[in-house]
């Protein structure tokens, strides 16, 4: 790098060159800043039991499980929450939910709360009871021994396995509704359905039938045909009720991001904030500015500046003489 180049750079046509060398250098190295943003806390519980494995909700046109899609959801929550908000995973079986990860800040962790967000399946579970009610009271207790600002998500099809009793009481000795917020997330049909059986490694085994499970009147009606699962939204609505958190239902991934990122759920603090893209948004437009001048405002002038006719004095034409004054 010669004197003659340094001096060919800084010459005043080549200010633009300079100008975006700058920003760009600035957009590699960035500074430091901190802005107050919204950001959130979310403990999510997925339900794990079997008739999550039920193929009767659609993603992208194509029939897929419920928990498939409750995954597929969750991986749109991650790429849009804001840096500095953090997520937790939990699953549920049996009758409680388990943290597994608490929550971790998503910039710096997304590939790794991505890793372990796929490896969540019915395989974890260990039993194949599905005892709904106690799993909610499980994760209000789970999201408030992790702090006062986290939030908790459930996402269940709401099937009890085996089926509340008739006047069957939820517990909540130790849980004072509205203590801790978040959702309840209803996913599956309105259809009943047959439920796949899994072995503890993921083998399919056919299909749960009547003999197999316990038979009874599931709470909110006198159905009895506990081996076919369906979405049991008015049971979900009344436990959201009961511990004084929301209820959604789980359509299309869009729903549940909307609802992960209501503001009611952020904490307002300064969070790293990257603004690279500023300076390489103007670099961009001053290397357009300077290598594209017929695209750019660097010539544009010339377009608009009036044309004035250069005459020759060497080749001058007579002007033509005027007529004569005849009055």
């Amino acid at each position: 790098m010669n004197a003659a180049w340094l001096r060919r750079i800084g010459s005043r046509g080549n200010w633009p060159l300079v100008a975006a060398l700058l920003l760009l250098a600035l957009a590699v190295w960035p500074p430091r800043v901190q802005l107050q943003r919204p950001v959130f806390e979310w403990q999510v519980s997925f339900d794990i039991t079997q008739s999550m494995n039920v193929e009767d909700v659609e993603l992208n046109h194509a029939a897929v499980s419920r928990l498939t899609l409750a995954r597929a959801a969750m991986r749109d929550v991650l790429a849009a929450l804001p840096c500095g908000s953090k997520v937790g995973w939990s699953v549920f079986a049996d009758y409680r939910s388990l943290v597994i990860l608490a929550p971790i800040e998503v910039c710096s962790h997304y590939e790794e709360l991505l890793a372990s967000l796929e490896r969540i399946d019915a395989r974890m579970r260990w039993a194949n009871a599905s005892n709904i009610g106690k799993g909610v009271t499980w994760a209000v207790r789970g999201a408030r021994s992790i702090g006062a600002h986290t939030s908790f998500v459930f996402i269940s099809d709401g099937q009890e396995a085996p089926p509340l009793r008739a006047n069957e009481t939820l517990p909540m000795v130790d849980i004072t509704p509205g203590e801790v917020q978040g959702w309840l997330v209803g996913v599956g049909g309105d259809v009943p359905a047959p439920i796949p059986k899994t072995s503890s490694s993921g083998q399919p085994a056919g299909y749960w039938q009547p003999q197999d499970v316990v038979q009874g009147s599931a709470i909110g009606g006198t159905q009895n045909h506990e081996h076919l699962s369906e979405l049991r939204e008015d049971h979900l609505r009344s436990l959201a009720k009961l511990v004084g958190v929301n209820y959604l239902r789980l359509d299309t991934p869009d729903a549940l991001k909307t609802a992960m990122l209501d503001r009611r759920f952020a904490q307002y603090q300064a969070a790293d904030t990257d603004l690279r893209w500023i300076p390489a948004l103007l670099a961009l437009l001053l290397l357009a500015w300077r290598f594209a001048p017929d695209l750019g405002l660097r010539h544009g002038w010339r377009l608009l500046r009036p044309r004035v006719r250069q005459r020759s004095f060497g080749h001058m034409a007579p002007l033509p003489r005027s007529a004569p004054d005849r009055t």
